[in-house]
C-alpha cells in the first residue's frame, strides 16, 4: 500500500480500500493534510467521558419564598388578664412594701361626761421580692452572610427571639411567680382563697369538656359568681366589671346551648345578659395539672385594681460587646410577679 494511504490509515482512521486507484493517487496527499489540520471528518466517539445527565442543579429550580413563616408559640395572657402591668422600682429594688391600711374603730353610748368611744388605723406592710433575670444573643460575621444567601435577617431574628424568650418567662412569673422567693403569681398567691368545686360535679356529674350541658355550665358560673359575692361582702354587682378568665378547652363549653326558656342560644348569650360587664378571656396555663381552673375576677374597685402584674426592668439591653469576628450582648429583666391587692376580689373553682 501507498506509504501515504498507509499514514493516513493509522492516523487519522481513513480508508480508500475499495476507491479507484486513480483517486487514491490525485488525491490521498490531499486528504492526508486536510486531516491533520483538523477540517477532515472523522468517526463519531464511541461513549462519553462526563457522567451521563439530561438535567440541571436542582438549587437553580428552587424557589425561596421571601416571606417568613413564623413558628407559633402560646399566648402570653397574664397581663390581659389582671388588666395592669405596671413598673415598680428598679433594677436595683431588691424588696418591695405595698402598705395595707385598715380602719378600727368602737361606739359607746352617748353621756354628757363620758369619753368612751374610739377609732384608729392599722397599718401592715406586705412585702415582695423581685428576681432578675437575662438571655445572652449572639451573632458572626460569615453567620449573617450565610444567613443573607436565604434571605433570612438573622440578626433581627435573634433580636426578636431575645425579646420573645424574656417576654414568655416574663408571663410564666406572672402567673406562678418564683420558687423560694416572696415572689408569686396569679395562680398560687397564698392569700387567694381556696376554689370551689364545680356544681355540675357533684354527686357525679361531668366535666365541661364531656357532656356536662349548657345550664349545668352557666349554673357553675352562678355559683363562682356567688363566691365572688360572698368574700366581698356585698361590694360586688351584677354590673361590676369582671374578667372570666379559663382554658382555652372550658372556653368552648360557652357555646353549649341553654335551651329555649330562656331566650337565647348559648352559655355566653346568657352570660352576657345576666353580667353585661364580664368579659372572658383564656390562657393555656388554666389548664392545671389538678384539673381546669376557673378565675372570676373584679378588674376594680373604688379606682384599686385587684392585682397587677409587675416588673422592675423590661427589656434592658446591655452594650454590645465586638469580637474579632463576631458580636453579643446581654439583655436583662426583671419581676414582681402578679401582686394581689385584694384577694377577696378573686373566686376560683376547679375541675370545670
Amino acid at each position: 500500500m501507498d506509504p501515504i494511504l498507509q499514514a493516513l490509515m493509522h492516523q487519522a482512521g481513513i480508508t480508500f480500500m475499495g476507491v479507484n486507484p486513480a483517486f487514491q493517487a490525485d488525491n490521498a496527499a490531499k486528504a492526508l493534510r486536510i486531516a491533520h489540520d483538523g477540517g477532515f471528518a472523522c468517526d463519531a466517539q464511541p461513549s462519553l467521558v462526563t457522567t451521563s445527565s439530561s438535567g440541571i442543579p436542582a438549587f437553580l429550580s428552587t424557589y425561596i419564598d421571601p416571606k417568613m413563616i413564623e413558628v407559633l408559640v402560646a399566648p402570653m395572657k397574664a397581663a390581659e388578664i389582671v388588666g395592669d402591668e405596671v413598673k415598680k422600682g428598679d433594677w436595683t429594688t431588691e424588696t418591695s412594701m405595698f402598705p395595707m391600711v385598715e380602719s378600727t374603730g368602737q361606739t359607746s353610748a352617748y353621756g354628757d361626761y363620758s369619753e368612751n368611744g374610739s377609732v384608729g388605723v392599722n397599718a401592715t406592710f406586705p412585702q415582695r421580692q423581685s428576681f432578675h433575670y437575662q438571655i445572652m444573643s449572639q451573632w458572626g460575621e460569615r453567620e449573617l452572610e450565610r444567613a443573607g444567601l436565604a434571605r433570612i435577617d438573622f440578626a433581627n431574628r435573634i433580636q426578636i427571639a431575645g425579646a420573645l424568650t424574656l417576654n414568655k418567662y416574663q408571663n410564666k412569673t406572672y402567673f406562678f411567680g418564683v420558687a423560694g422567693l416572696e415572689n408569686y403569681g396569679l395562680l398560687n398567691d397564698p392569700s387567694l382563697s381556696a376554689p370551689i368545686t364545680p356544681m355540675s360535679k357533684t354527686g357525679g356529674g361531668t366535666a365541661w369538656s364531656t357532656n356536662a350541658l349548657g345550664l349545668e355550665v352557666y349554673e357553675d358560673i352562678q355559683a363562682l359568681y356567688t363566691q365572688l359575692q360572698s368574700q366581698a361582702n356585698g361590694l360586688v354587682e351584677l354590673d361590676t366589671k369582671m374578667t372570666l378568665a379559663m382554658s382555652p378547652t372550658s372556653e368552648q363549653a360557652l357555646t353549649k346551648t341553654v335551651g329555649s326558656t330562656y331566650g337565647v342560644t348559648s352559655v355566653a348569650d346568657l352570660l352576657k345578659k345576666n353580667f353585661p360587664n364580664m368579659r372572658h378571656i383564656t390562657a393555656p396555663e388554666y389548664a392545671t395539672a389538678s384539673g381546669q381552673l376557673l378565675q372570676l375576677i373584679v378588674d376594680e374597685t373604688e379606682g384599686q385594681r385587684t392585682a397587677s402584674c409587675a416588673f422592675t426592668e423590661k427589656m434592658r439591653a446591655h452594650p454590645i460587646i465586638v469580637e474579632a469576628s463576631s458580636f453579643k450582648q446581654k439583655k436583662s429583666q426583671g419581676s414582681w410577679g402578679c401582686i394581689v391587692f385584694r384577694p377577696v376580689f378573686i373566686a376560683q373553682m376547679l375541675g370545670v
